[in-house]
């Protein structure tokens, strides 16, 4: 079948699907089950009230509890089990965790996720806030925040390319089409260096890669904070005489703390999930494995599935505070 005409169906049939699913639904409720007529009209019609929200939070809670809750439970299980031969599972408790946080890859990716979350969000979270507070002082600021944003346009993947290609080391003597070795050598550089392979800075310089693409999304949400300031209180602190570092330190980033604080814990949770950029640079050598190519690494490439689910718990007990201290700010500003 012609794909296009294939993606249309599909539409037409969950659209429709739908549409049926409510309008059937609500129809049963108000002729079948409590039909609002005779001396029990009225009671009928507040129970009908009562009914219907759920019928039409059905849906989204069996999507929820097929496609997360229930893939949450199978991976603890799993994680708890060990493969055995003729496709046969056996319960082992803990023993996965055990096995490995013995291994040093493990604690390789725990410390490199350790220092991509002190790293990425600061650098992301202070480079988005400078250009949303600069762009807003230009007469090209619109032109300057397009360029800033477009990284976020990228796929992981096709930024870890233009990044590796910048990257990119030729042996000595030939040209270069990497740019930083272009310019190391170009200022007095002997040979050209191989930096995804240096330990510890290969790692930073795969850290440019996410705050070059989260910059962006970081500087839109800050600059829209930062436009939500009343003018008054700057104009006052202007007449008390404070320089423009005492207005932005002082008086704006307070002022929009709880948005700095939000794009911090997003940005955050995309770095305990980064995968792409490693795989893509690395392939997790030189000591710049991270928990979830641990994790690919083990399910895909040793066909561990006891011990690959079991890092992929670690990274979801790792990513749960994370989101519960950001819905608990979501209510906490809508109360």
């Amino acid at each position: 079948m012609n794909p296009a005409l294939q993606a249309l169906i599909t539409i037409i049939v969950g659209v429709g699907g739908c549409v049926g699913y409510f309008y059937f639904s609500n129809l049963f409720i108000d002729k079948v089950l409590f039909p609002a007529t005779g001396e029990n009209a009225g009671r009928n019609i507040n129970r009908a009230n009562m009914v219907r929200p759920w019928l039409f939070l059905a849906p989204a809670m069996l999507a929820l509890g097929l496609y997360l809750a229930y893939p949450v439970f199978a991976t603890l299980w799993l994680s708890l089990n060990q493969q055995m031969p003729g496709n046969t599972s056996q319960f082992v408790g803990l023993a996965n965790y055990t096995q490995m946080m013995g291994e040093s890859k493990f604690w390789e990716s725990m410390r490199n996720n350790l220092l991509w979350l002190i790293v990425v969000p600061a650098l992301s979270t202070a480079f988005g806030l400078l250009a949303a507070q600069l762009t807003d002082r230009i007469w090209w600021g619109n032109i300057a925040k397009s360029l800033i944003f477009m990284p976020m346009a990228i796929s992981f993947v096709g930024a870890s390319v233009i990044w590796k290609l910048i990257y990119d080391a030729r042996p000595a003597g030939t040209e270069q089409i990497g740019i930083l070795n272009a310019l190391y050598l170009w200022f007095g550089g002997t040979e050209p260096v191989q930096w995804l392979q240096l330990p510890l800075w290969n790692n930073l310089f795969l850290m440019i890669v996410l705050v070059w693409i989260q910059a962006g999304f970081a500087m839109v949400i800050l600059s829209a904070a930062l436009r939500g300031i009343p003018e008054e209180t700057v104009e006052a602190a202007v007449i008390d005489g404070a320089n423009p570092f005492q207005i932005f330190f002082k008086i704006k980033v307070p002022q929009i703390m709880g948005t700095i604080v939000v794009v911090w814990t997003t940005i955050t949770i995309v770095v305990l999930k980064v995968f792409d950029i490693v795989l893509a640079m690395t392939n997790g050598q030189w000591e710049t494995q991270v928990l979830a190519n641990y994790m690919f690494d083990k399910l895909f490439r040793a066909n561990d599935w006891g011990v690959g689910s079991a890092s992929a718990m670690i990274i979801m007990l790792l990513v749960l505070p994370i989101l519960i201290w950001n819905v608990h700010n979501a209510r906490k500003e809508m109360r």
